[in-house]
C-alpha cells in the first residue's frame, strides 16, 4: 500500500506502516474489507496476510510535524536549538530541536 499513495514519489522514503485503519467488514476467512481515505488508489479488500496490529508510538517518537510560524508574511519552523550542522554538496545542513 505504501508505494501507490498520491504525491509519494519514492518507496524508500515513506513509512513502513502508514497509519491504522478500521475494518469495514470480514469477507471470508482469507479477507478483510478496510475503510480506506481517497488518497490510497487500492482495491479495499485485502488477504489478512497484509494485516498488522496497530501499536502506538513509543513515547519520544514524532510523527506530527511542528507548527508553523508565520514571520512577516512567511511560514517558517520555531527552532529551539541547533543540534549540529554539516555542509553537503556546498549546501549547509542543520539538525534542529
Amino acid at each position: 500500500m505504501k508505494w501507490q499513495m498520491k504525491g509519494r514519489r519514492s518507496e524508500k522514503l515513506t513509512e513502513q506502516f502508514v497509519e491504522p485503519y478500521k475494518v469495514k467488514e470480514i469477507v471470508s476467512s482469507n479477507a478483510i474489507e478496510l475503510e480506506l481515505p481517497r488518497s490510497i488508489k487500492i482495491y479495499p479488500i485485502v488477504n489478512v496476510s497484509r494485516i498488522r496490529l496497530y501499536k502506538p508510538q513509543v513515547e519520544g517518537q514524532r510523527r506530527i510535524p511542528p507548527k508553523l510560524v508565520i514571520i512577516e508574511g512567511e511560514e517558517e519552523f520555531k527552532v529551539e536549538k541547533i543540534l549540529n550542522k554539516k555542509t553537503i554538496r556546498g549546501k549547509e545542513k542543520f539538525l534542529v530541536r
